[in-house]
């Protein structure tokens, strides 16, 4: 697999964990960071693709390994850094994009769903920024990007928990940043709009494009492409950046 030279000056050999790397905008993450020369830490659930994927890359030059974790488990991301640093050593890049989002209305949901979202979508990322941050400020160099969603400025439609989960990432994004600068680490967040094929949208529907200005759903390889510019971008730190073809105009 080549290396881009633009991404390799800064990324090159680091030591790079991701989250959620079987759907549409995580298989896309994993191939760009491929190309970006990283050692690749690939987190899954229950996804046996994960494995074929770390396989399949692993033929084409890049370094990745696939890691079990539950990151409902509170337990799991802190089991899941020390596994990734064992096999590969000390994590320089952490990309937190594992999220579940069932459908559901304000009063479908339960007391049980809203903490299962919660757990997944925003816990388990910062349980996993609380575990890695330290040896990043130790080292003087670290990089963390959270995907977010537009759901978080707009609501979404596929559950207030969802949105709310999603919105915490800012929160947390706006706390971590300032207080890791000083180190050269940056964290910053992701916002995808409409993208497919993923596990939100799995195809192209005109009535959801309809509703982008641009007048297209959003595609992997894009949101991808902008995550690997952050994270190769040293003065980049405390943003938020959606890309969603213009639903949110901020």
């Amino acid at each position: 697999m080549a290396i881009e030279p633009e991404l390799g000056g800064v990324l090159s050999a680091r030591v790079a964990l991701l989250t959620g790397a079987t759907g549409g905008i995580g298989r896309a993450l994993a191939e760009r960071l491929g190309m970006a020369g990283v050692k690749l830490a690939i987190a899954y659930q229950a996804d046996s693709s994960a494995e074929a994927l770390a396989s399949a890359m692993a033929q084409r030059g890049c370094p990745a390994l696939a890691f079990r974790a539950d990151m409902a488990d509170p337990a799991g991301p802190q089991g899941l850094v020390q596994e990734v640093e064992v096999a590969l050593g000390p994590i320089e890049v952490l990309i937190c994009n594992a999220a579940i989002g069932p459908r559901q209305s304000l009063e479908e949901v339960t007391a049980g769903d809203f903490d299962a979202v919660m757990a997944v979508n925003l816990r388990a990322p910062f349980l996993l920024a609380q575990a890695v941050l330290p040896g990043m400020r130790r080292r003087g160099f670290g990089r963390v990007l959270f995907i977010s969603s537009v759901a978080a400025f707009t609501g979404g439609s596929v559950g207030p928990h969802y949105a709310a989960s999603k919105a915490g990432l800012l929160g947390l994004t706006h706390h971590l940043a300032p207080r890791q600068a000083s180190f050269g680490v940056t964290v910053n967040a992701l916002a995808p709009g409409l993208i497919s094929p993923t596990g939100m949208v799995p195809r192209e529907d005109a009535e959801l494009a309809s509703r982008v200005p641009l007048g297209r759903l959003g595609r992997p390889s894009e949101v991808a492409d902008l995550a690997l510019a952050m994270l190769a971008n040293g003065y980049l730190t405390d943003k938020v950046i959606t890309l969603d073809g213009g639903i949110h105009p901020r």
